[in-house]
């Protein structure tokens, strides 16, 4: 069984300290875009970098498939919601 992936405490990307925080996740649909606002995840206090727990980017992918589903335009929501 494969453990489940731990955040980072450093940055891979600068090297900066993670710690936890919020963010917005926007993903081009094509058709339109996703918004959500209020993300938590684990940010970069340098960069801003920041990396989804496996629950929250589960949520994520719920709300993206809902929104190709009804061809939104724009789809702007809070985590969770």
């Amino acid at each position: 069984m494969n453990k489940p992936e731990e955040p980072p405490d450093l940055c891979p990307v600068c090297g900066g300290r993670m710690g936890p925080g919020e963010t917005v996740f926007a993903v081009e649909l094509g058709f339109g875009v996703a918004v959500v606002r209020h993300v938590p995840a684990i940010v970069c206090e340098t960069c801003g970098e920041n990396w989804f727990e496996d629950p929250t980017a589960a949520k994520l992918e719920e709300i993206v498939a809902r929104a190709r589903r009804e061809q939104s335009q724009v789809e702007v929501v809070a985590y969770p919601e």
